[in-house]
């Protein structure tokens, strides 16, 4: 069924606000789609963590480009497409990285690799530490030998002496808790910063 017009102006609206870097029309938007994106995540990925993960991707490729949004042309689509080529892409690096492939069969989330420096940008460092200070002994050591330090997860189950398949379930948690207490701490304002800093 086609959109009605006020629907239609209502979103122009929106995303002409988005295009001027309003970040109020940007949570909106947020708001209107992210729940139809996030299933078609869950439909095509199977799992709700990488899910969660490219869903934040995507609007944070919005944000990015909001200067390139084409108001007349539908939005909907344009995001579908967005986040498909996220799952696109996830999916061939499956294809190459055997290793990630055995984690995934061992129900992994391992999808953040390429900014985890950012994790402690100078002006959110306290409110990270103190979420992964909240952490349980053994989660918190996980993510700090993962994520901050940058070892592997057999380096870091060697260290601990628990098995793989441990260490990527307890950093999968850890991450979720930490992007959690960032969140309720700060609200929505932190989205795009959340995403950048891939928690």
């Amino acid at each position: 069924m086609p959109l009605e017009p006020a629907y239609i102006d209502e979103e122009q609206i929106l995303l002409s606000q988005l295009k001027n870097g309003k970040e109020q029309a940007f949570e909106q938007i947020y708001r209107l789609y992210s729940e139809r994106i996030y299933g078609r995540l869950i439909r095509l990925l199977k799992d709700e963590d990488m899910a969660d993960c490219i869903l934040q991707d995507v609007f944070l490729r919005i944000w990015e480009r909001r200067g390139q949004i084409e108001t007349n042309q539908p939005f909907k689509a344009y995001l579908y497409k967005i986040a498909e080529n996220f799952v696109y892409d996830h999916f061939r690096r499956v294809a190459r990285d055997k290793k990630l492939q055995v984690k995934l069969r061992a129900i992994t989330a391992e999808y953040y690799e390429q900014t985890e420096e950012n994790i402690f940008k100078k002006e959110n460092d306290a409110l990270i530490a103190e979420a992964i200070q909240k952490l349980p002994t053994q989660r918190q050591k996980v993510f700090l030998l993962c994520r901050v330090e940058g070892k592997s997860y057999e380096e870091a189950a060697g260290l601990l002496g628990i098995s793989v398949s441990t260490v990527s379930n307890q950093l999968v948690k850890a991450t979720k808790s930490v992007r959690a207490y960032v969140l309720s701490a700060n609200g929505m304002a932190l989205t795009i910063l959340l995403a950048a800093l891939q928690l």
